[in-house]
């Protein structure tokens, strides 16, 4: 069965943007969700879970380091891998978010090289 992609950003530019360069990065997802903040993304995850999120941090209502500890309290969602894409790039903040769950992290401005080397490790 293919993998399921959600992404998190309060932009939807952002959004078009990031499955774009996933796309050229060659990966494939069978299917692919997306979602404004935190709150929409939990809500989108009870209708079922997704393989990989890709989750800004700076977001209204909900942010993505809120968004990966309450996605690492779901039992079901155990498997879900969360990639952090932000323009945030303090060590500090990207040691924080691995330590709340994150499995890694990319930084804007990123490229298709960038998704396919933090994404490759999860799609077997």
């Amino acid at each position: 069965m293919g993998k399921s992609l959600m992404i998190v950003d309060d932009s939807a530019t952002m959004r078009k943007i990031i499955m774009r360069t996933v796309r050229m990065s060659g990966l494939e997802f069978d299917r692919t969700e997306e979602a404004g903040n935190g709150v929409e993304a939990l809500e989108k995850l009870k209708g079922g879970v997704v393989d990989i999120i890709l989750c800004d941090i700076n977001m209204p209502e909900m942010c993505g380091t809120d968004l990966v500890k309450r996605v690492r309290q779901i039992p079901d969602c155990n498997g879900t891998k969360i990639i952090m894409v932000s323009t945030e790039s303090s060590q500090e903040l990207i040691d924080s978010v691995i330590a709340d769950g994150a499995n890694g992290f990319i930084c804007k401005p990123f490229t298709p090289e960038k998704f396919q080397e933090k994404l490759s490790p999860f799609m077997n």
